[in-house]
Order: C-alpha cells, then structure tokens, then sequence
C-alpha cells in the first residue's frame, strides 16, 4: 500500500470534479430516487427459478416424491415476496411522476403470482427445449447432461422467463436476466423474441437473437449465428423509431449453421431451410431451400514452399 500522504491530498479535488459531471452527465445517474431492482436479488431469483424448473440439478440435490413438494412450496413462497419486491422497484422506476402514484406494490404481487401460475406449461416447453437438444446432438449421452452442462439450454430458460415477465409488461428485470444469462453463456436473447418449443442452440457462444425475431418450431441454431437487424427506420427527425419489426422470422424445423447471418424485418427463411455456415442472408428463402456459400478455394503451404516463402514458419 502506498504510504506518500501528499498524495492522497488530491483526493478531494478529484471526488469535487467527479461529482460536478453527476450534473453535466444527468442521464447516466440515478440519485434522488427510489432504489432500482438489484443485480443480485434478480441472479437469485434466476437461480431459484431454475431450481424449481429443473428440481434435482441445482443448489439442492437429494431430492424424491416424498420430500420435493416441501421444497418447490418453500422456493415457490421466497420466489413470490423476492419477485414482488423487484417487480414494485421496476415499476415504480417506470412510472411518471405526474398524478397520484399507483399502488405498485399491489400491482406487482398480481405479476408475480401471474408468472408462478405458468411455470408448470414453461416446463412443458423446456421438456421439448431438452429433447430437441438430445435428439440434434449426438455427442449428448442423456437428457440429464443437457439440463446438467449444456450453456444454450441454459440461456434459453432464462429468456422464457424473461419472455413471461415482458408478456406481464414487467419493465427492466426481464432484459436483466437474458444480459445475466448473456454474460454466463456467451448467447445474447433478447426477451422480447418470440420462439417455439424444440429450440436448439448448439454449442452457443457468440449466438444473437434480436428483440423482434419469430421462431417457430423445432428450429435449430449452431454457434455464432446472429438473427439482426439490416437497418433501423428512423423519423423525420433521425430519431430512431421503435417497436417495429426488424429482426428475421425463421419458421417451424430451420436449421442455421455456424456463423450464419440473417438479417432484416421482412426476411423470411421457409419452414425445413437449411442455412449454411457463414451465409450472410437479408432476403426471404422458400421452404425446403439449402443457402449456401461457394467452396472457397483452399492455400496449403507446405515443407516445398520454404524456398518461396522464407518467412513462413511451418
């Protein structure tokens, strides 16, 4: 540790000149209000979720028919005041100040009960998710090791989630968990895309799912693949317009392969089309179509090119 006192004398002056940009860079505080949801309460809550999803595979194991409905009850009660309590923080931050306030308290409690009550049909879905996943890998040895190890199932729990929560118009915590789940797995979903049963990310990392995209079912994603936007409409003024559709719609059983890109709101890939890796796709495509990119030509350098090429290191 330092121990030159004259040093820390500056101290203040760069406390004094931090504080003076909370006024000339309003946006990007919070101060004077009431508190935001927390990090931490909604990894919990993630954590929770997927342990009553998934009961067995997470922080608590051991678990049989005699013993797990005293378990799932005792998740199930934390999950409604730990959800309630984030939710009135969302909503209140959300509110206009104009008027008599709303009791968001109460009108968070309904959201939290709304989104327990479809934990049962999300688990139905997921079943699906998971056998998509067995059925599409074949290095998979059971069902147990995809819920267990696989990143992509991981991140699709979490966006169907978050997908519930936005339904209920939770604001903030449902685009909270998928950036959770994007830091942890390296597959970025936003909440708002709307995806069928059977959905398969396979290996994962570096996959993006833009907010307006539709998939339907049975639809197959490998590593790198981005699902974006070609271009965004903006207003007279140059202001971006939103809530328009803007990211591509993939129908039921598509397969995409790795580092594909498909972009555009109106970019259509028909039901059983195959996309190629590296495909770079901003137009529609037929059902039953193969897109693919031509064989690039390959340069192998061997021992022979030493004369050539003195440099290259073999």
């Amino acid at each position: 540790m330092a121990t030159d006192i004259r040093l820390k004398e500056s101290l203040p002056e760069i406390t004094e000149a931090l504080v003076a940009t909370y006024t000339e860079c309003g946006g990007i505080h919070h101060l004077g209000h009431r508190p935001l949801p927390s990090r931490e309460a909604v990894a919990d809550i993630i954590a929770d979720m997927i342990d009553v999803l998934y009961p067995g595979y997470g922080r608590r194991q051991s678990l049989h028919m005699g013993n797990v409905e005293y378990h799932v009850g005792d998740l199930i009660d934390g999950l409604h005041d730990k959800l309630t309590q984030q939710i009135m923080r969302a909503l209140r931050h959300d509110c206009p100040g104009d008027g008599l306030p709303p009791d968001f308290e109460s009108m968070a409690q309904q959201k939290t009960i709304e989104v327990l009550r479809r934990l049962p049909e999300l688990r139905t879905i997921l079943e699906q998710d998971v056998e998509a996943a067995f059925e599409g890998d074949p290095a998979a040895k059971s069902l147990h090791e995809i819920v267990f190890c696989y990143p992509g199932l991981e991140a699709v729990t979490v966006y169907r989630i978050a997908h519930e929560l936005l339904l209920l118009d939770v604001p903030l915590i449902p685009r909270m968990m998928t950036e959770a789940a994007h830091s942890k797995t390296g597959i970025d979903i936003h909440p708002g895309a709307r995806i069928g049963p059977g959905f398969f990310i396979d290996h994962g990392t570096g996959v993006v799912i833009g907010e307006t995209c539709d998939i339907g079912k049975n639809v197959k994603l490998y590593q790198g693949v981005t699902l974006g936007a070609l271009s965004f409409p903006r207003d007279a003024a140059g202001n971006i317009i939103r809530g328009m559709k803007r990211h591509p719609t993939l129908q039921d059983d598509v397969v995409v392969y790795a580092n594909a890109t498909i972009l555009g709101g109106d970019t259509v890939v028909g039901h059983h089309a195959v996309v190629g890796s590296s495909v770079w796709l901003t137009h529609s495509v037929q059902p039953y179509t193969a897109v693919t990119i031509e064989k690039p030509s390959l340069r192998i350098r061997g021992p022979e090119t030493r004369d050539i090429f003195p440099d290259y290191q073999i």
